[in-house]
């Protein structure tokens, strides 16, 4: 989903929580939860678009009303070992999509 659309969702009340999804090389990646369903925000090519900290995100989301915003980390050591991903395993962070100063 473009950032253009994801605003028009966010502004017209139907996105259920934003997800900053944290991987591996700093790399992070915004996620929309919609009728219960993730989109990505993409390029409009197909691409994911990544992020390269919290603050860029909220950056890319100062326009949007103030919406559920979590952080999610795996478990890397389960990631490390080979063992399948579970839910459980997964860490949450309730965030704010606005800096405070």
């Amino acid at each position: 989903m473009k950032l253009h659309d994801l605003t028009s969702h966010a502004r017209a009340g139907h996105i259920e929580e934003l997800n900053l999804i944290s991987l591996e090389g700093g790399i992070y990646l915004l996620e929309a939860r919609i009728d219960g369903r993730s989109h990505s925000l993409d390029d409009g090519r197909g691409h994911a678009v990544h992020l390269r900290s919290v603050e860029h995100a909220r950056e890319v989301l100062h326009e949007f009303p103030e919406l559920p915003f979590h952080l999610v980390h795996s478990v890397v050591h389960d990631e490390m070992c080979g063992m399948e991903a579970d839910s459980r395993d997964t860490l949450r962070v309730p965030m704010s999509t606005r800096t405070s100063h």
